[in-house]
């Protein structure tokens, strides 16, 4: 059985020029690159030191930039694709300084609220940036295998979803969480709610449950309970638990795809024993197949393989503006969308037990 894993990529990629060097850009965003065999023509960073130390370890930057306005100008007389890998309260500023026209790949979340996301797809029209959100997780090795057995129909119609994470999140490393009104779902979720979207499309209804932890105070939701409705017969549903804090042993993480003639489960084992991580697993189950459930062998997982493929869209529409953007900032608007209908559905209590007599 031929299934398709890798993402596509550009006959001939352009420089990158990466503006922010923080741990998701030395932990994902350059390795990515590194493997694609892609160059990074310059990066800065607000930090010196980090843009320094980034140039130190990775062979395919080129150059360090102090001044951003700099990099800029370089980057747009070399025709590189921007990389932004800021704060979220930071991208509109950037985005106002890239000439009109440039390609941009912006890293999640786009905005913090409804309106800041409205803010940055706003400036992306008016612009005419070629931009897309490094929404990566369906950009996946796994995520695109099981992309690619829906759409050659192997498992029938898909009628239900479901994403489990029970794990023990260590927050404290994202001291900037702290504090923030919204969380677990605009910093976590999103990658599920952006990758169910992207097999099922937008949901008719939302129901959803936020909760806090209690050896969390200083964190606003750690904890998700949300049904997303399509029909009568499809439904998709996330679970999310950052506070198990009792060994590994009863972790989970894993994504399941349920159809008529067939079945997938997906260990996500970044999330398992994190930062560590576990090995990524696929397994599938065709009905027609008497062997039952097979392992399909992967070549990669989340981190840092799925930062090609995000990259490697951006990058492939440049060539071909036919080409369908999986990650423009037009679809990654609508996942964020469904977060605001996310945080509007937990605020609706529910139905009271005392109400029913």
């Amino acid at each position: 059985m031929e299934i398709n894993q890798k993402p596509l990529l550009p006959s001939n990629s352009r420089p990158i020029a990466i503006i922010g060097a923080g741990g998701i850009v030395v932990e994902a965003h350059l390795p990515a690159y590194t493997l694609a065999g892609w160059q990074v023509m310059g990066i800065f960073d607000l930090d010196e030191s980090k843009a320094e130390a980034a140039l130190s370890k990775f062979p395919i930057v080129s150059k360090k930039f102090a001044d951003l306005g700099e990099l800029i100008k370089t980057a747009s007389d070399q025709q590189a694709v921007f990389d932004l890998a800021v704060p979220a309260d930071q991208i509109v500023s950037i985005l106002q300084e890239l000439p009109d026209g440039s390609a941009v790949l912006i890293q999640k979340p786009m905005g913090e609220t409804l309106a800041g996301a409205a803010e940055i797809h706003e400036i992306c029209q008016r612009k005419k940036l070629i931009a897309a959100m490094n929404f990566q997780l369906k950009f996946a090795p796994y995520m695109l295998a099981a992309k690619d057995m829906v759409n050659k129909g192997l498992l029938g119609d898909i009628y239900d979803l479901e994403l489990k994470v029970c794990v023990y999140t260590p927050w404290d490393l994202w001291g900037f969480l702290k504090e923030k009104p919204r969380m677990e779902v605009l910093y976590h979720s999103v990658h599920y709610l952006d990758l169910i979207r992207s097999f099922l499309g937008n949901p008719s209804a939302v129901h959803a449950s936020l909760s806090r932890h209690p050896k969390m105070k200083d964190l606003a939701d750690t904890r998700s309970s949300i049904i997303l409705d399509y029909d009568e017969f499809t439904q998709a549903r996330i679970l999310t638990n950052h506070g198990h804090e009792f060994g590994v042993k009863n972790q989970e993480s894993y994504f399941k795809i349920e159809g008529t003639k067939g079945a997938i489960k997906i260990t996500i084992g970044l999330s398992l024993d994190y930062p560590k991580g576990q090995p990524a697993k696929m397994e599938y189950c065709l009905l027609d197949d008497q062997e039952g459930w097979k392992e399909f062998p992967l070549s990669g997982g989340w981190f840092p393989h799925a930062f090609i493929g995000t990259m490697a869209a951006l990058q492939v529409k440049l060539e071909n503006p036919g080409a369908h953007l999986r990650n423009s900032t037009s679809d990654a608007f609508q996942t964020m969308k469904l977060v605001e209908v996310v945080y509007q559905a937990s605020q609706s209590s529910g139905t009271s037990f005392e109400k029913i007599s």
